[in-house]
């Protein structure tokens, strides 16, 4: 028997998962009933629901495309809280109005939640008409969508603009469930064409974040795989972000069509991550391909950016850190493969039971190497790391290039409250206890108290915390699924009622007051929905969120190439982004 195996919590697990299992028999979208809830509703409760109703009220009143010739059933990204007026992104003199499909999936996830919460079928409607407008009128012949880090739409021309004519999701997680509510022949290609658009060498598994569109179907599942080994040279680029995204997609595939060739290369996908660790640390891996060197890196100066010039870990600390130096070991923040890619797999792993089980294992594995090495429970902060465990605390980069300026100190960070919920999520699905006082630590670090010695042990959460962290709230819930316990819930309450008390705005949800424009895709409605259907009992009530969220990324007038976190959403009330220029 593993020592470290929490087997009460296990049990606890169990007795939720049937609680929820029966809670999910009734109709999602059905009105909840006057005493029908797990615990008694509070007129905090209420009050945090109401934030959500306003907030979707907003969106659909103020959000919803009226800029073109005739208006249609598309969302802008978000909305300046003073003028009500619509984001812009600039590019060559243009002005943009945003509506990218990837960045407004958690908008989706919210408006479906909600509309299960309260019976009110206008939310969901809404969500579900954006989706089908998209899918008969914006959509590649090939089946891939105009939506993504690149490619989304102007509403005031209704073209599809952006950077350059490439797909790509890094993370972005869809809502492929409504997807699949809306037009399962339309969902069914999309995912289809993603995997085929990314993948270069199905032998090798050389993909690339950047797709092709309009390329055309090959064989997909039926191609031959050599299993290479890790750090192959490559033309693609195998990052995480990409690659988690794949398998989410490949995943989903086999959950809605039986297809089970779909599950083999997702699985097949997220293994060559796992292959790719360090074999002694069992760390990593970013990547499991090299880039290939088409050029020579000049001798000194600063160092090209682009993978045309090889491996740019290799390029920049190769000369002191020899062979461990490459770009699948660099764990300069822990966040993509121990946050990100360990919740998806965690979701995926519970979603599919026994077809998940090498999922589980291989993000169990991962998590207890990230504790091991990574994390400083004395500190609360992760190390920046090579994979075979060279600590990079305090080194000073020599030389301009990929990973920073020359001159450029690396330093521990504190730990993230994503590696709280990843941590929570894989204790409560395994019972580890690594997992358990690992999270436990990291909540400390975050004002939470002290999560107990194991779940519901000795348990003195901060009740005053400030805390109005959405991800800290989402990682609360967790623990609650773990172990019913009147000290999570009442945590999480806090946390929530934190949240419209420091985050909500004019109607909208914001990072402090002083920002200027509402992201729809942000996850605090979600939060705070995924709470409201805890203590109705009805966990599957709000759709899951996993961690995803979109964004744009290119060009933009003044800033150079830029996200839009930093051109839009880091705007102030009188304090202008600085520009590049």
């Amino acid at each position: 028997m593993d020592q470290r195996t929490n087997w009460p919590a296990v049990a606890a697990n169990w007795l939720w998962f049937l609680v929820s299992a029966a809670a999910a028999l009734a109709p999602a979208g059905s009105q909840p009933l006057a005493g029908a809830e797990l615990h008694q509703r509070t007129a905090e409760d209420q009050k945090r629901l109401e934030a959500v109703v306003q907030f979707a009220d907003n969106v659909l009143r103020h959000g919803r495309d009226r800029y073109g010739p005739k208006p249609t059933s598309l969302f802008v990204d978000g909305v300046n809280v003073d003028t009500l007026e619509p984001v812009i992104w600039m590019h060559n003199g243009e002005r943009w109005i945003p509506s990218n499909l990837a960045s407004q999936q958690n908008l989706f996830r919210s408006l479906v939640g909600l509309s299960n919460l309260t019976g009110e079928a206008r939310y969901k409607q809404a969500a579900k008409e954006a989706i089908a407008y998209h899918f008969q009128h914006l959509r590649s012949p090939c089946g891939l969508l105009y939506w993504g880090g690149h490619r989304f739409i102007d509403l005031r021309t209704q073209k599809v603009v952006g950077e350059q004519n490439s797909h790509e999701l890094k993370f972005s997680l869809p809502f492929y469930e409504l997807m699949w509510e809306v037009d399962p022949t339309a969902t069914q290609q999309f995912l289809k064409a993603f995997w085929n658009a990314h993948v270069l060498d199905w032998a090798k598994l050389d993909m690339n974040r950047h797709g092709r569109y309009g390329k055309k179907l090959g064989a997909l599942w039926e191609s031959n795989f050599d299993s290479p080994e890790p750090f192959f040279e490559a033309d693609g680029l195998t990052f995480i972000n990409c690659g988690t995204d794949l398998i989410y997609a490949g995943a989903m595939l086999y959950k809605f069509t039986g297809d089970r060739g779909a599950l083999l290369w997702s699985k097949r996908l997220a293994e060559q991550y796992a292959r790719a660790r360090h074999p002694q640390t069992q760390l990593g891996a970013y990547q499991y391909s090299k880039p290939r060197r088409k050029r020579q890196p000049p001798p000194s100066g600063p160092l090209p950016t682009t993978s045309d010039y090889g491996d740019r870990a290799e390029n920049q600390f190769g000369t002191d850190f020899g062979q461990a130096a490459r770009e699948g070991y660099m764990l300069l923040e822990p966040n993509s493969i121990y946050g990100h890619n360990a919740i998806v797999q965690l979701y995926l792993a519970e979603l599919l039971g026994d077809e998940g089980r090498e999922l589980l294992a291989w993000t169990r594995q991962g998590l207890l190497a990230c504790a091991k090495h990574i994390y400083d429970p004395q500190t609360n902060t992760v190390r920046p790391m090579l994979a075979d465990g060279t600590d990079l605390t305090g080194y000073v980069l020599k030389r301009d290039g990929y990973y920073g300026k020359a001159g450029t100190v690396l330093r521990a960070e504190r730990a993230s409250s994503l590696l709280l919920w990843s941590f929570a999520w894989a204790h409560r699905l395994t019972g580890d206890d690594t997992l358990w006082q690992t999270a436990r630590n990291i909540a400390r670090g975050h004002r939470l108290g002290d999560l107990g010695s194991g779940p519901g042990n000795n348990v003195q959460v901060n009740l005053t915390t400030t805390n109005a962290d959405p991800t800290a709230l989402f990682a609360v819930l967790e623990v609650w699924r773990t172990v019913d316990s009147t000290a999570y819930r009442d945590l999480a309450r806090r946390i929530g009622d934190n949240i419209v008390q420091r985050r909500f705005f004019k109607g909208f949800f914001l990072p402090g007051p002083d920002y200027v424009n509402a992201k729809f895709d942000s996850i605090e409605p979600l939060a705070l929905l995924s709470l409201d259907a805890m203590l109705r009992g009805k966990p599957d009530a709000v759709p899951r969120y996993i961690g995803g969220q979109g964004y744009i990324h290119g060009p933009h007038d003044g800033l150079g190439r830029t996200y839009d976190g930093r051109a839009i959403w880091g705007q102030k009330r009188d304090k202008p982004i600085a520009s590049a220029r």
